[in-house]
């Protein structure tokens, strides 16, 4: 059995991506929380709090996804395992539901429900098997010295 070929990454860049990416993943889980609450309660401010927690999770989401980007797609002479370009498509399809959930978000409150809840659902569902999927590969790279 071969190795597999070396990993070359910027230790930055990877630095920045271990820091900023599980922040977005909090404020997400917020968001369903108040959107439960929201759900149960009819009390308007926890809409309106998961409308901001959605907000604020996207644009911590920015840096890591593009960071994300560049290392699955443009690979720089290594190899790219099939789990980090699934890792990559949950975490899109993740932030595809949470912008489109921001927008749901920027409605009336009485509006929001239950369209709003099941975009939450689906947001914290995605990047929590993303962050499985990562955690998962990282630790057979680790046992294989990648």
């Amino acid at each position: 059995m071969t190795a597999p070929a070396s990993r070359q990454q910027s230790s930055l860049a990877n630095s920045i991506y271990q820091l900023f990416n599980p922040i977005p993943f909090g404020f997400f889980v917020a968001a369903l929380i108040f959107d439960v609450v929201y759900f149960q309660t009819a009390e308007m401010m926890w809409s309106k709090s998961a409308a901001w927690l959605i907000t604020i999770g996207l644009f911590f989401a920015i840096i890591p996804r593009l960071i994300n980007l560049v290392h699955v797609w443009i690979p720089r002479g290594r190899v790219v395992l099939p789990a980090e370009k699934i890792d990559f498509g949950f975490n899109f399809i993740g932030i595809l539901a949470a912008i489109l959930n921001a927008f749901i978000h920027s409605r009336d409150a009485y509006a929001v429900m239950p369209s709003g809840l099941i975009l939450s659902v689906i947001t914290v569902a995605c990047i929590a098997v993303s962050a499985i999927i990562a955690s998962t590969f990282y630790a057979i790279g680790r046992t294989h010295n990648v």
